[in-house]
């Protein structure tokens, strides 16, 4: 079944390229109607022929083929394209100037038979067999190939479009036969698994694709639009472009396809898309006839000023110089080149040589407006030419040798050609005519071709039959005389290593004749600071720019994420970098600091003036009625107490840490061992007063030293278990603020703050309750009741002080630390000693024991 539908499909190619299967031999009559046609192109005769396919013509004359008859031969239609007929008289000229070389195929002559593809599948398909077949214009359909006389071609040369070379590539490399492109590009055709046969001396669009995608790249175009030929080169090579364009970030706006023989309605859809378009760089991957039909319907309503971005096709063909639209183009193209005697060649063309073949005369009867054949009176109505034609007064492609570039790649496929043709029949400098060699060892020594040319250019051939791909980097720019005109900016080569390919050599004018590079963006760079927010339904190069969250920064232009800062950082108000976080503790030069440091050496002068007024008065009854001892412990402490606030200010460290909690543990306890010393005398002196009591001999000054001793002992016990276990250290602390670091004291063990803070608690709860049950003893001047409101005043201080501290930030805590101690500090003093010396200074006549004792010989009476 698979067998029977591939030979339909063969022979419906046969009648569509005019040729008769052998099978027609039961229908001679039918399969020879119509007239024989004439050897159509440029040829020579040779040892050895190579056949060459060009797109001279566009287009194909269509005929409606009714498979009962012979079909008409196909025919092209159509302007002349006379830069094609320039590539092929390349390989004519090639081809003479090897026959006149002594180093290359000496005593051989080469021949040459050259058509016209008309660009078209069909047309190409039928020169291939023609050429595979015979050189003869009719297929052989005798039982003897050697009727017509003529064999097989060697090689051949084209087709310049990809999908016809293609088509010829698929065909040629069932007989082995070497086809040698120098236009087709597309980079399908280096599967050798399906192209055998086929080799090129222009790059393969992969290596174009991605020098077109890095291009756009380097210039910061990151939103595109994409046209391209309906064809294998174009599909193909817009495939390629694309997958590398994704590689590199890019985005497509849109892909449009257009072939030149589609609908206009399809061409107007295209040419809309475009004007509507939000990008401003375009990429056309169009074959020379597509892009000009594109061109001039864009010039009907010219759309807003693109930069476009252009293949090796169009982006070097001088016909195209004349859209003034796409000034500041830039595209790779082959490499310029050279070649010594070409321009002579063509140029030397007469109405002689021209009538010898269709093609020249058709360029001279185009390119003069006049006719060959002298009829005056012919039907088209054009005068005769007079002999006063000169080529060398034409400015057209054909003459045009100033930028050699594809004609280079024809001359480079034509030597190759005679290259391995002489490795397979020459040894040395002798060379055998007569020697019979199959296709395929032509195809095997084009495999091995490695040579340079005389104009300095290298010809060899990977395993996938490609060169190596070097491109200058093309500019259209403005001469002086106000016409475009191609400039070589740059260029691209494959063989460096990867971020070397790629180099400028001069600055490019773009659209418009501007300097500055234009943008195409779908949405502007973000800055640092914010990062890209792909919006919803919309390629990954249309974003928002969503400033950075709190603590995060991005330093970088189109960041995709933000990162946090390190714990000790904290980014700025731009969020493009992360500074030094401020450590706050209670530093000295802190305003709260000094406030708090002026009381607290106020509260310890105030302790050192009480202590030297009563030691200047320690013999008077007031100060000796008050336990004098105890009073000069409790004043020490209290200074003490006053000077261990210091300790907290400052940065905190080891040393510090420890010592300000120990320091502030150690001094309250004596502080409040001294007043609860106070407050037992107190009793225990009132116990006394009462007939056959003798308990103040239980009391007397060694107890009362050792109940301070004893009560301190305990808390410096305490301490010392805190210290080893675990101690308080500096710490920094990240959670109250996120803008700043709170250097403070942790803790260490809880437990252990807690419990000396609860020791001093509770030895001022059980002093507090004493002097309360002390507060109405007879005297006239008793000192429960000052040590009970100095309790109260205590106790209140640090039952606030509790959720005080805890919920204080920073520096705060520890001010109130700070405040907790030195108003209960300054509590006691104001409590059990201001009322003393306002007596000493101010009512030194209440000074004595008959005062003092007064109020108790008053209730006796």
């Amino acid at each position: 079944m698979q067998l029977t539908l591939n030979l339909m499909i063969f022979v419906s190619l046969l009648w569509m390229a005019g040729i008769c299967p052998a099978a027609s031999k039961a229908n001679p009559v039918s399969c020879r109607l119509g007239a024989e046609p004439q050897m159509s192109g440029l040829s020579m005769n040779g040892d050895f022929i190579i056949g060459g396919i060009f797109s001279i013509h566009n287009y194909m004359r269509l005929d409606q083929n009714t498979y009962n008859t012979r079909p008409l031969q196909l025919q092209c239609s159509g302007s002349m394209d006379s830069r094609e007929l320039r590539f092929a008289r390349a390989m004519e000229f090639a081809i003479h100037e090897i026959n006149n070389r002594t180093d290359l195929l000496p005593g051989i002559t080469l021949g040459y038979e050259i058509h016209d593809s008309c660009a078209a599948v069909a047309m190409a398909i039928k020169v291939v067999f023609q050429l595979a077949n015979s050189v003869h214009p009719v297929f052989n359909d005798s039982d003897s190939c050697s009727k017509y006389g003529a064999a097989a071609v060697t090689a051949v040369i084209g087709e310049s479009g990809s999908t016809p070379s293609i088509s010829m590539a698929r065909i040629l490399g069932l007989f082995g036969i070497p086809q040698v492109s120098p236009y087709a590009t597309c980079a399908c055709l280096s599967d050798k698994r399906q192209y055998p046969a086929f080799f090129r001396t222009i790059p393969s669009d992969h290596h174009q694709a991605a020098a077109l995608a890095r291009l756009v790249k380097h210039f910061g175009w990151t939103w595109i639009g994409a046209v391209r030929s309906d064809s294998d080169y174009g599909n193909n090579g817009m495939a390629s472009f694309l997958k590398a364009a994704q590689e590199e970030g890019i985005c497509v706006e849109y892909s449009e396809a257009y072939y030149r023989t589609q609908p206009r309605s399809k061409l107007e859809r295209v040419a809309n898309v475009i004007r509507r378009s939000t990008a401003r760089v375009i990429v056309a991957f169009l074959a020379s006839g597509d892009m000009r039909i594109l061109l001039e319907e864009l010039l009907r309503d010219p759309p807003r000023p693109l930069q476009w971005i252009g293949s090796e096709t169009w982006i070097t063909d001088p016909e195209f110089l004349r859209f003034n639209m796409c000034s500041g183009a830039v595209g790779f193209g082959v490499p310029r080149s050279v070649i010594p005697g070409f321009r002579e060649f063509l140029l030397d063309l007469t109405p002689a040589k021209a009538l010898k073949s269709p093609l020249l005369t058709e360029l001279w009867e185009r390119s003069f407006s006049c006719s060959l054949k002298g009829k005056t009176g012919s039907s088209d109505g054009t005068r005769e030419c007079d002999g006063s034609e000169h080529m060398h007064a034409l400015q057209i492609p054909y003459t045009d040798t100033s930028q050699l570039r594809i004609t280079n790649m024809v001359y480079k496929a034509t030597y190759a050609i005679a290259h391995a043709i002489h490795g397979a029949i020459c040894n040395d400098t002798q060379c055998d005519k007569t020697t019979k060699f199959a296709p395929w060892q032509i195809l095997d020594q084009l495999k091995r071709v490695n040579f340079t040319m005389k104009n300095g250019f290298q010809v060899s051939f990977d395993s996938r039959g490609d060169p190596v791909a070097v491109y200058e980097l093309i500019n259209w720019q403005f001469k002086k005389d106000g016409a475009l005109d191609f400039m070589t900016v740059g260029q691209y080569d494959s063989s460096k290593h990867r971020g070397q390919e790629f180099s400028m050599s001069r600055a490019i004018n773009w659209v418009g004749g501007q300097a500055e590079v234009p943008a195409s963006v779908c949405s502007e760079s973000c800055l640092p600071g914010t990062r890209k927010a792909v919006q919803k339904g919309k390629p990954i190069c249309c974003y928002d720019c969503i400033p950075c969250a709190e603590g995060e920064i991005s330093n970088l232009t189109d960041s995709l994420d933000c990162v946090y800062c390190p714990p000790e950082s904290w980014p700025n108000e731009r969020r493009d970098t992360c500074l030094p976080k401020p450590v706050e503790f209670l530093s000295w030069d802190d305003t709260l600091s000094i406030i708090l440091t002026a009381f607290s050496v106020a509260g310890a002068f105030m302790a050192v003036s009480v202590a030297a007024i009563f030691y200047k008065n320690r013999t008077s009854p007031i100060v000796r009625a008050n336990n004098s001892e105890l009073s000069f412990l409790l004043l020490f402490s209290l200074t003490l107490c006053f000077l261990c606030s210091l300790t907290f200010i400052g940065r905190p460290s080891e040393w510090s840490c420890m010592l300000r909690h120990t320091a502030f543990g150690i001094t309250f306890v004596l502080c409040i061992s001294c007043v609860l010393g106070k407050t037992i005398v107190v009793l225990m002196a009132f116990r006394a007063t009462l007939p056959g009591s003798n308990v103040m001999k239980w009391f007397g000054p060694p107890q009362q030293r050792l109940s301070v001793l004893a009560f301190t002992l305990i808390q410096v016990l305490i301490c010392i278990l805190w210290l080893t276990i675990s101690p308080p250290f500096p710490f920094k602390n990240f959670k109250h603020y996120k803008e700043r670091i709170i250097l403070e004291c942790r803790l260490g063990s809880a437990i252990g703050f807690w419990a000396v803070l609860g020791y001093i608690g509770l030895l001022a709860f059980l002093c507090f309750i004493l002097a309360f049950l002390a507060r109405k003893l007879p005297d006239n001047f008793n000192e429960a009741k000052f040590i009970t409101f100095s309790m109260l005043i205590f106790c209140a201080v640090w039952i606030t002080f509790i959720p005080a501290y805890v919920s204080s930030p920073g520096k705060f805590t520890v001010a109130v630390e700070i405040f907790a101690i030195l108003a209960s500090s300054f509590g006691l003093i104001i409590c059990i000693f201001a009322p003393k010396c306002f007596i000493i200074v101010f009512r030194p006549d209440q000074n004595t024991k008959k005062h003092l004792m007064g109020k108790v010989q008053s209730k006796a009476l």
